[in-house]
């Protein structure tokens, strides 16, 4: 049976979960301005490159919390932790999915899909756009034997390692112009040509460092605190520069290279190597900033509760997004810059208020908590 040590919590976590969640968010609001050909550039490095730590970040703390308490040279209970994970996120995402499958068919007029697309649409995370995410962290889940028998034997060149494989593999995936156009040219009849065309919605291979990474900084955690206290300057720096040349290579693209802010964005990613260790580095940033500087109590308030509220946030955002979007539509207006920074304030504030309302409503009916985050009442 596998023993848990409870260690102190760490209000970190928390914190970076509830900043990840705006990110997102920024993301898919990036994704409505950038429809408007003469988006402001700098508003889109913004909302769609600055952000990019946002998805990878979760598993990194994912991976942390997942290993915090865990003695990775006991046995490990597969079947339990398997049960657990299962309750708190296939539970949620099936729920949302069926939400977001039954909603989009009744407002769009596509009616539900048959069987045979449904389990395409469960298996590749397709419902909604954000839904991928849980794919990809159920499939790490479901993994975890190999990412502990890995952690066992981490160690810091064997890290550099993975690193310089992570960023080869990524690479590859997403600009080898011979494998794309391989995918591509496959038959829509073709079996293959969903598995290929939607590997970034489940192939954990384009996320294992920093899940990897997570984990062996969660395994010698004591190690990483004092790390992070002795090079908090340093780590900003880290930061700061790898933000620098992940915007750069953005610019570089539509100032040089001609590419549309669009064609930049999805050139200027979160696979490609600026940033991976953008990621990292932002990882790290945050951790130490959210351990180790002082805020004021206001704004410890505020981080703690975009963390609490950031799961049901994440899931919940696309539904105020897409109201958003239609009233604006109705009204004529066009996406302007002090727009779409209203509709992120929006999307945001309705998210949370929606999360905050249904988590107080899962106290009297406990189904609503176990279906939208998987929370359970207390035994």
């Amino acid at each position: 049976m596998q023993s848990t040590t409870r260690k102190p919590r760490l209000a970190a976590i928390e914190y970076i979960r509830g900043i990840s969640m705006m990110g997102v968010i920024g993301i898919h609001i990036g994704s409505q301005y950038i429809m408007n050909p003469a988006a402001n550039i700098h508003l889109v490095a913004l909302l769609e490159t600055v952000t990019r730590f946002s998805v990878p970040i979760f598993f990194f703390i994912s991976a942390f919390g997942l290993f915090y308490n865990l003695n990775i040279n006991e046995p490990f209970d597969f079947k339990s932790f398997t049960k657990r994970r299962l309750k708190t996120v296939l539970i949620p995402y099936l729920a949302w999915s069926l939400l977001y499958l039954v909603h989009d068919g009744l407002l769009y007029g596509v009616g539900f899909p048959d069987p045979l697309h449904l389990l395409s649409i469960l298996f590749f995370g397709n419902a909604k756009y954000q839904l991928y995410f849980m794919v990809i962290l159920l499939w790490f889940y479901l993994l975890m034997p190999l990412w502990i028998a890995i952690v066992r034997r981490l160690t810091m060149p064997k890290l550099a390692v993975l690193l310089a494989l992570q960023i080869a593999f990524d690479y590859w995936s997403s600009f080898s112009s011979g494998f794309n156009l391989y995918v591509y040219s496959l038959p829509d009849s073709s079996l293959l040509k969903p598995f290929l065309m939607y590997r970034l919605n489940y192939w954990v291979l384009h996320y294992f460092f920093i899940f990897l990474l997570g984990g062996y900084l969660s395994v010698h955690s004591q190690q990483f605190m004092a790390f992070m206290k002795a090079s908090l300057r340093g780590l900003t720096c880290f930061f700061f520069f790898t933000l620098g040349g992940l915007l750069t290579y953005y610019y570089e693209k539509i100032f040089f290279d001609g590419y549309t802010p669009m064609e930049a964005i999805n050139t200027a990613h979160q696979l490609c190597p600026w940033g991976i260790m953008y990621t990292i580095a932002a990882s790290l940033f945050f951790f130490a900033v959210f351990t180790y500087v002082k805020f004021p109590p206001s704004l410890s308030q505020a981080l703690h509760l975009l963390g609490k509220h950031s799961y049901f946030a994440y899931l919940a955002h696309p539904l105020f997004i897409t109201y958003i979007g239609l009233m604006i539509q109705h009204k004529g207006l066009v996406m302007t810059a002090p727009l779409i920074i209203g509709f992120y304030w929006g999307a945001l504030l309705l998210s949370l208020l929606a999360a905050t309302a249904c988590r107080r409503l899962g106290t009297a009916v406990p189904l609503i908590n176990k279906l939208t985050i998987g929370v359970y009442p207390k035994k």
